[in-house]
């Protein structure tokens, strides 16, 4: 059987508020290092990748391999009924057709439980190619949000440029166009503001504003997000779940005049 419990409910709400508009039906494959999750958007475009490892439960029991078949819009409306400091246990059996999720107030004695039916879903799972990326940068996710939503009513798509100057988000659109470009910053005392930028050769690659936007919904899981880039391959943006855990997003970049 599967029993996991989570200190708070309010991580498990993040990351599926964060998924939910790109996929809608996905397994939660269970075994005994954590939960996982792969799932692609209905375009083929973009590329959901979540591990919520063990340690980030106490206790975290799966005596074999599951895969929780869920409608994400059935788990948001029970997930709302949680308190975010509540403690959350998903339970399952080993060939279970409802998943268990136990609500535990911490400061009153409240226990909600509720079963969420079980789907089928034929899902293939993707081998993730180990990428030696040529440009990496980390910068606040707040930053990143507020520089994708800005540019994002100019222009569909955004080139996301790294050179040794540093990296520049530019946008082209009917209305006007705009750019925003951010240097390496360390601050000590304040390591969530960072700007931290790895390259080994310059890049230039565009992408759908759309998904950008879209990712960033995760912006409140981890203070900072990480984008990989290479040149002809996805876009990987990360956010840190904690414990080895993370949200991963892929985005294929625009090719020539596409729009």
């Amino acid at each position: 059987m599967l029993e996991a419990r989570l200190e708070q409910a309010s991580l498990l709400k993040k990351v599926v508020d964060a998924i939910k508009d790109l996929v809608q039906d996905c397994n939660f494959d269970c075994n005994d290092s954590g939960i996982a999750l792969q799932a692609m958007d209905n375009s083929h475009v973009a590329l959901v990748s979540m591990m919520l490892r063990s340690d980030a439960f106490s206790p975290f029991r799966c005596d074999r391999n599951i895969a929780l078949g869920i409608n994400l819009g059935s788990l948001t409306k029970v997930l709302r009924a949680a308190q975010n400091d509540d403690n959350l246990t998903l339970k399952a059996e080993d060939a279970p057709d409802v998943v268990n999720l136990v609500f535990e107030s911490v400061d009153s004695d409240r226990i909600s439980e509720y079963d969420i039916k079980l789907m089928d879903i034929d899902q293939e799972h993707l081998g993730i190619p180990e990428t030696e990326y040529a440009a990496t940068i980390s910068m606040p996710s707040a930053e990143f949000q507020r520089i994708c939503r800005d540019l994002s009513a100019l222009s569909e798509s955004v080139s996301i440029e790294c050179s040794k100057e540093g990296v520049k988000f530019n946008c082209q659109g009917d209305i006007g166009s705009g750019s925003v470009q951010l240097r390496s910053r360390t601050d000590v005392e304040k390591p969530a503001t960072n700007v931290e930028i790895d390259m080994t050769e310059p890049v230039a690659l565009t992408f759908s504003l759309k998904y950008l936007v879209n990712f960033c919904k995760a912006s409140g899981l981890s203070d900072q997000v990480k984008l990989c880039l290479s040149n002809e391959v996805p876009l990987l943006v990360e956010y840190s779940l904690g414990n080895g855990g993370y949200l991963r997003f892929y985005l294929a970049p625009k090719i020539g005049d596409e729009e």
